[in-house]
Protein backbone atom coordinates (compact mmCIF):
# COMPACT_ATOMS: atom_id res chain seq x y z
CA UNK A 1 0.00 0.00 0.00
CA UNK A 2 1.21 3.50 -0.84
CA UNK A 3 2.64 5.70 1.90
CA UNK A 4 0.35 8.22 3.55
CA UNK A 5 1.57 11.69 4.49
CA UNK A 6 1.26 10.55 8.12
CA UNK A 7 3.83 7.81 7.38
CA UNK A 8 6.40 10.45 6.47
CA UNK A 9 5.63 13.00 9.17
CA UNK A 10 8.74 12.31 11.27
CA UNK A 11 10.98 13.17 8.31
CA UNK A 12 9.19 16.36 7.26
CA UNK A 13 10.74 19.78 7.88
CA UNK A 14 9.05 22.14 10.34
CA UNK A 15 9.05 25.71 8.95
CA UNK A 16 9.48 28.60 11.38
CA UNK A 17 6.01 30.02 10.65
CA UNK A 18 4.41 26.65 11.38
CA UNK A 19 6.36 26.31 14.62
CA UNK A 20 5.22 29.79 15.70
CA UNK A 21 1.54 29.02 14.99
CA UNK A 22 1.83 25.77 16.88
CA UNK A 23 3.42 27.53 19.85
CA UNK A 24 0.58 30.07 19.95
CA UNK A 25 -2.00 27.28 20.02
CA UNK A 26 -0.17 25.38 22.75
CA UNK A 27 0.12 28.54 24.83
CA UNK A 28 -3.61 29.19 24.44
CA UNK A 29 -4.43 25.65 25.53
CA UNK A 30 -2.49 26.32 28.69
CA UNK A 31 -4.86 29.21 29.52
CA UNK A 32 -8.07 27.19 29.05
CA UNK A 33 -8.57 26.29 32.68
CA UNK A 34 -8.19 29.91 33.77
CA UNK A 35 -10.77 31.10 31.23
CA UNK A 36 -13.18 28.34 32.22
CA UNK A 37 -12.93 29.40 35.87
CA UNK A 38 -13.22 33.13 35.13
CA UNK A 39 -16.67 33.36 33.53
CA UNK A 40 -18.51 30.03 33.49
CA UNK A 41 -21.81 31.74 32.59
CA UNK A 42 -20.25 33.08 29.40
CA UNK A 43 -18.90 29.65 28.49
CA UNK A 44 -22.33 28.09 28.93
CA UNK A 45 -23.84 30.48 26.39
CA UNK A 46 -20.86 30.04 24.07
CA UNK A 47 -21.28 26.27 24.15
CA UNK A 48 -24.83 26.44 22.81
CA UNK A 49 -23.92 29.03 20.20
CA UNK A 50 -20.89 27.02 19.01
CA UNK A 51 -22.96 23.89 18.48
CA UNK A 52 -25.52 25.74 16.36
CA UNK A 53 -22.82 27.45 14.31
CA UNK A 54 -20.83 24.23 13.85
CA UNK A 55 -23.87 22.34 12.62
CA UNK A 56 -24.89 25.15 10.28
CA UNK A 57 -21.45 25.94 8.84
CA UNK A 58 -20.18 22.39 8.36
CA UNK A 59 -23.29 21.47 6.39
CA UNK A 60 -23.44 24.77 4.49
CA UNK A 61 -19.86 24.24 3.26
CA UNK A 62 -21.22 21.14 1.52
CA UNK A 63 -24.24 23.00 0.13
CA UNK A 64 -26.72 21.81 2.78
CA UNK A 65 -28.80 24.57 4.37
CA UNK A 66 -32.25 25.12 5.86
CA UNK A 67 -34.53 28.05 6.68
CA UNK A 68 -33.16 30.38 9.38
CA UNK A 69 -36.22 29.97 11.61
CA UNK A 70 -35.78 26.17 11.61
CA UNK A 71 -32.07 26.09 12.47
CA UNK A 72 -31.95 26.64 16.23
CA UNK A 73 -35.10 24.64 17.13
CA UNK A 74 -33.83 21.73 15.04
CA UNK A 75 -30.27 21.77 16.38
CA UNK A 76 -31.40 22.20 19.98
CA UNK A 77 -33.78 19.26 19.69
CA UNK A 78 -36.98 21.31 19.88
CA UNK A 79 -38.17 20.34 16.41
CA UNK A 80 -38.15 17.14 14.36
CA UNK A 81 -36.46 16.94 10.93
CA UNK A 82 -38.83 17.43 8.01
CA UNK A 83 -36.55 16.44 5.12
CA UNK A 84 -33.13 15.10 4.17
CA UNK A 85 -31.31 18.40 4.72
CA UNK A 86 -32.78 18.81 8.19
CA UNK A 87 -31.91 15.20 9.01
CA UNK A 88 -28.27 15.89 8.16
CA UNK A 89 -28.18 18.92 10.46
CA UNK A 90 -29.80 16.98 13.30
CA UNK A 91 -27.36 14.14 12.67
CA UNK A 92 -24.36 16.44 12.89
CA UNK A 93 -25.63 17.65 16.25
CA UNK A 94 -25.91 14.04 17.46
CA UNK A 95 -22.34 13.42 16.33
CA UNK A 96 -21.10 16.44 18.31
CA UNK A 97 -23.05 15.23 21.34
CA UNK A 98 -21.35 11.85 21.07
CA UNK A 99 -17.90 13.49 20.88
CA UNK A 100 -18.46 15.88 23.77
CA UNK A 101 -20.09 13.28 26.04
CA UNK A 102 -17.11 10.89 26.10
CA UNK A 103 -16.08 10.27 29.71
CA UNK A 104 -12.95 8.34 28.77
CA UNK A 105 -10.40 8.22 25.97
CA UNK A 106 -11.56 6.41 22.83
CA UNK A 107 -8.84 5.32 20.41
CA UNK A 108 -9.05 6.75 16.90
CA UNK A 109 -10.10 3.81 14.75
CA UNK A 110 -12.02 2.94 11.57
CA UNK A 111 -15.02 2.22 13.79
CA UNK A 112 -14.93 5.80 15.12
CA UNK A 113 -14.73 7.22 11.58
CA UNK A 114 -17.69 5.08 10.50
CA UNK A 115 -19.71 6.08 13.56
CA UNK A 116 -19.12 9.79 12.99
CA UNK A 117 -20.17 9.43 9.37
CA UNK A 118 -23.28 7.42 10.26
CA UNK A 119 -24.37 10.05 12.79
CA UNK A 120 -23.59 12.98 10.48
CA UNK A 121 -25.58 11.45 7.62
CA UNK A 122 -28.60 11.27 9.88
CA UNK A 123 -29.19 7.56 9.36
CA UNK A 124 -31.53 8.18 6.41
CA UNK A 125 -28.96 7.33 3.73
CA UNK A 126 -28.52 3.67 2.85
CA UNK A 127 -24.73 3.97 2.96
CA UNK A 128 -24.48 5.99 6.17
CA UNK A 129 -21.58 4.54 8.13
CA UNK A 130 -20.36 2.49 5.15
CA UNK A 131 -17.21 2.84 3.09
CA UNK A 132 -17.72 3.90 -0.52
CA UNK A 133 -18.51 1.06 -2.90
CA UNK A 134 -17.47 2.90 -6.08
CA UNK A 135 -14.49 5.05 -6.96
CA UNK A 136 -15.10 8.78 -6.57
CA UNK A 137 -13.58 12.04 -7.74
CA UNK A 138 -13.42 15.51 -6.24
CA UNK A 139 -14.98 17.78 -8.83
CA UNK A 140 -14.76 21.57 -9.10
CA UNK A 141 -17.46 23.52 -10.92
CA UNK A 142 -15.77 26.37 -12.80
CA UNK A 143 -17.40 29.82 -13.28
CA UNK A 144 -18.38 28.82 -16.83
CA UNK A 145 -20.13 25.72 -15.37
CA UNK A 146 -17.50 23.35 -16.75
CA UNK A 147 -16.44 20.49 -14.47
CA UNK A 148 -12.81 19.89 -13.54
CA UNK A 149 -11.38 16.92 -11.65
CA UNK A 150 -9.52 18.49 -8.76
CA UNK A 151 -8.33 15.23 -7.16
CA UNK A 152 -8.78 11.47 -7.55
CA UNK A 153 -9.02 9.85 -4.07
CA UNK A 154 -8.10 6.33 -3.00
CA UNK A 155 -9.96 3.61 -4.97
CA UNK A 156 -12.95 2.05 -3.22
CA UNK A 157 -11.29 -1.37 -3.12
CA UNK A 158 -8.34 0.04 -1.13
CA UNK A 159 -10.30 2.37 1.15
CA UNK A 160 -10.93 0.12 4.21
CA UNK A 161 -7.25 -0.85 4.41
CA UNK A 162 -6.14 2.76 3.88
CA UNK A 163 -8.28 4.05 6.77
CA UNK A 164 -7.17 1.17 8.97
CA UNK A 165 -3.52 1.97 8.22
CA UNK A 166 -4.09 5.68 8.88
CA UNK A 167 -5.56 4.97 12.31
CA UNK A 168 -2.77 2.52 13.23
CA UNK A 169 -0.02 4.94 12.17
CA UNK A 170 -1.72 7.81 14.01
CA UNK A 171 -1.81 5.82 17.25
CA UNK A 172 1.82 4.74 16.86
CA UNK A 173 3.01 8.32 16.35
CA UNK A 174 1.02 9.51 19.37
CA UNK A 175 2.48 6.75 21.55
CA UNK A 176 6.04 7.54 20.43
CA UNK A 177 5.52 11.26 21.20
CA UNK A 178 8.24 12.26 18.73
CA UNK A 179 5.99 14.57 16.69
CA UNK A 180 4.00 17.56 18.03
CA UNK A 181 0.41 16.46 18.57
CA UNK A 182 -1.17 19.25 16.53
CA UNK A 183 0.89 18.36 13.46
CA UNK A 184 -0.08 14.72 13.88
CA UNK A 185 -3.79 15.60 14.06
CA UNK A 186 -3.61 17.99 11.09
CA UNK A 187 -1.76 15.44 8.95
CA UNK A 188 -4.15 12.63 9.89
CA UNK A 189 -7.18 14.72 8.91
CA UNK A 190 -5.51 15.69 5.64
CA UNK A 191 -4.89 12.04 4.75
CA UNK A 192 -8.49 11.18 5.65
CA UNK A 193 -9.69 13.87 3.22
CA UNK A 194 -7.41 12.51 0.49
CA UNK A 195 -8.65 8.96 1.01
CA UNK A 196 -12.21 10.35 0.76
CA UNK A 197 -13.65 7.14 2.20
CA UNK A 198 -17.37 7.80 1.69
CA UNK A 199 -19.70 8.35 -1.25
CA UNK A 200 -21.05 11.50 0.43
CA UNK A 201 -20.36 13.41 3.65
CA UNK A 202 -16.55 13.26 3.61
CA UNK A 203 -16.15 16.92 4.57
CA UNK A 204 -18.56 16.65 7.49
CA UNK A 205 -16.94 13.43 8.70
CA UNK A 206 -13.45 14.98 8.53
CA UNK A 207 -14.52 18.05 10.51
CA UNK A 208 -16.11 15.84 13.15
CA UNK A 209 -12.92 13.76 13.28
CA UNK A 210 -10.97 16.99 13.79
CA UNK A 211 -13.12 17.90 16.78
CA UNK A 212 -12.85 14.34 18.13
CA UNK A 213 -9.04 14.32 18.01
CA UNK A 214 -8.65 17.85 19.40
CA UNK A 215 -10.94 17.07 22.34
CA UNK A 216 -9.02 13.83 22.97
CA UNK A 217 -5.81 15.86 23.25
CA UNK A 218 -7.26 18.55 25.53
CA UNK A 219 -7.88 21.35 23.01
CA UNK A 220 -11.31 22.26 24.38
CA UNK A 221 -11.82 25.46 22.39
CA UNK A 222 -14.09 23.66 19.89
CA UNK A 223 -16.65 23.26 22.68
CA UNK A 224 -17.05 27.05 22.81
CA UNK A 225 -16.00 28.42 19.41
CA UNK A 226 -17.08 26.87 16.12
CA UNK A 227 -14.07 25.81 14.06
CA UNK A 228 -16.49 24.97 11.25
CA UNK A 229 -17.67 28.58 11.11
CA UNK A 230 -14.08 29.83 10.78
CA UNK A 231 -13.40 27.31 8.01
CA UNK A 232 -16.58 28.38 6.20
CA UNK A 233 -15.46 32.02 6.36
CA UNK A 234 -12.25 30.92 4.66
CA UNK A 235 -13.82 28.32 2.37
CA UNK A 236 -12.04 29.39 -0.82
CA UNK A 237 -8.68 29.26 0.94
CA UNK A 238 -9.63 25.88 2.45
CA UNK A 239 -10.23 24.29 -0.95
CA UNK A 240 -7.20 25.98 -2.51
CA UNK A 241 -4.88 24.67 0.21
CA UNK A 242 -6.31 21.15 -0.03
CA UNK A 243 -5.72 21.12 -3.78
CA UNK A 244 -2.21 22.50 -3.41
CA UNK A 245 -1.16 20.02 -0.74
CA UNK A 246 -2.76 16.97 -2.36
CA UNK A 247 -0.59 17.34 -5.47
CA UNK A 248 1.66 14.24 -5.73
CA UNK A 249 -0.09 12.71 -2.69
CA UNK A 250 -0.43 9.34 -4.43
CA UNK A 251 3.34 9.30 -5.00
CA UNK A 252 4.14 10.23 -1.40
CA UNK A 253 5.80 13.48 -2.48
CA UNK A 254 3.23 16.11 -1.52
CA UNK A 255 4.14 19.19 0.51
CA UNK A 256 1.76 19.58 3.45
CA UNK A 257 3.13 22.82 4.94
CA UNK A 258 0.29 25.04 3.66
CA UNK A 259 -2.29 22.69 5.20
CA UNK A 260 -0.46 22.71 8.53
CA UNK A 261 -0.50 26.50 8.54
CA UNK A 262 -4.17 26.68 7.59
CA UNK A 263 -5.18 24.14 10.23
CA UNK A 264 -3.16 25.84 12.97
CA UNK A 265 -4.35 29.33 11.99
CA UNK A 266 -7.98 28.22 12.31
CA UNK A 267 -7.29 26.86 15.78
CA UNK A 268 -5.37 30.01 16.73
CA UNK A 269 -8.29 32.19 15.55
CA UNK A 270 -10.70 30.15 17.64
CA UNK A 271 -8.59 30.60 20.76
CA UNK A 272 -8.32 34.31 20.03
CA UNK A 273 -12.11 34.58 19.87
CA UNK A 274 -12.49 32.63 23.09
CA UNK A 275 -10.05 34.88 24.92
CA UNK A 276 -11.81 38.00 23.68
CA UNK A 277 -15.29 36.81 24.65
CA UNK A 278 -14.21 35.63 28.10
CA UNK A 279 -12.02 38.58 28.98
CA UNK A 280 -14.10 41.43 27.46
CA UNK A 281 -16.73 42.24 30.08
CA UNK A 282 -18.11 45.21 28.14
CA UNK A 283 -19.30 43.27 25.08
CA UNK A 284 -22.92 42.10 24.77
CA UNK A 285 -21.59 38.57 25.08
CA UNK A 286 -22.29 35.43 23.09
CA UNK A 287 -26.07 35.83 23.29
CA UNK A 288 -25.76 39.31 21.82
CA UNK A 289 -23.59 37.89 19.03
CA UNK A 290 -26.19 35.22 18.43
CA UNK A 291 -28.98 37.81 18.16
CA UNK A 292 -26.95 39.78 15.61
CA UNK A 293 -26.45 36.62 13.58
CA UNK A 294 -30.16 35.80 13.65
CA UNK A 295 -31.04 39.36 12.61
CA UNK A 296 -28.53 39.36 9.75
CA UNK A 297 -30.00 36.08 8.48
CA UNK A 298 -33.44 37.65 7.97
CA UNK A 299 -34.83 38.02 4.48
CA UNK A 300 -37.27 40.88 3.96
CA UNK A 301 -39.02 42.63 6.86
CA UNK A 302 -39.44 41.06 10.31
CA UNK A 303 -40.89 41.80 13.74
CA UNK A 304 -39.45 41.44 17.22
CA UNK A 305 -41.39 38.24 18.01
CA UNK A 306 -39.85 36.48 14.99
CA UNK A 307 -36.33 37.15 16.27
CA UNK A 308 -37.35 35.93 19.73
CA UNK A 309 -38.66 32.67 18.23
CA UNK A 310 -35.36 32.09 16.45
CA UNK A 311 -33.24 32.93 19.50
CA UNK A 312 -34.72 30.88 22.36
CA UNK A 313 -33.35 31.69 25.79
CA UNK A 314 -32.63 35.32 24.91
CA UNK A 315 -34.60 38.06 26.68
CA UNK A 316 -36.69 40.54 24.71
CA UNK A 317 -34.80 43.39 26.36
CA UNK A 318 -31.49 42.11 24.95
CA UNK A 319 -33.01 41.68 21.47
CA UNK A 320 -34.33 45.27 21.62
CA UNK A 321 -30.92 46.49 22.78
CA UNK A 322 -29.13 44.79 19.88
CA UNK A 323 -31.69 46.09 17.37
CA UNK A 324 -31.23 49.65 18.62
CA UNK A 325 -27.44 49.27 18.44
CA UNK A 326 -27.71 48.02 14.86
CA UNK A 327 -30.09 50.89 14.04
CA UNK A 328 -27.48 53.41 15.23
CA UNK A 329 -24.90 51.61 13.11
CA UNK A 330 -27.14 51.95 10.06
CA UNK A 331 -27.52 48.19 9.73
CA UNK A 332 -31.32 48.07 10.20
CA UNK A 333 -34.29 50.41 9.92
CA UNK A 334 -37.67 50.47 11.67
CA UNK A 335 -41.17 51.39 10.54
CA UNK A 336 -43.90 51.95 13.14
CA UNK A 337 -43.85 51.69 16.92
CA UNK A 338 -44.58 49.26 19.71
CA UNK A 339 -45.70 45.71 18.94
CA UNK A 340 -46.53 46.63 15.36
CA UNK A 341 -43.03 47.89 14.59
CA UNK A 342 -41.50 46.31 11.49
CA UNK A 343 -37.74 46.01 11.04
CA UNK A 344 -35.67 45.52 7.91
CA UNK A 345 -31.99 44.88 7.14
CA UNK A 346 -30.21 47.66 5.23
CA UNK A 347 -28.21 45.81 2.62
CA UNK A 348 -24.95 47.45 1.61
CA UNK A 349 -24.57 47.88 -2.15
Amino acid sequence: MKKLTTDRIESLDLPIATAWLMGECMQARGKQDLWMRQRPEVLQALREQAVVQSVESSNRIEGVSIAADRLRPLVLGKARPRDRSEEKLAGYRRALDWIFSRKRQVSFSPEVVLKLHALAQGGMSGDAGCWKSKNNEIIEILPNNERRVRFVPTPASETPDAVDKLCVVYQQIRENEQVPVLLTIATCIFDLLCIHPFRDGNGRASRLATTFLLIQEGFLVCRFISLERIVEQRKEEYYKVLEQCSKDWHDGKNNITAWWNFFLSVLKSAYGELAQKVEDKTSPGPKGDMVRRVINDQVGSFVLSEIAAQAPGVSLSLIKKILMMMKKEGAVKITGRGRGAVWEIIRKR
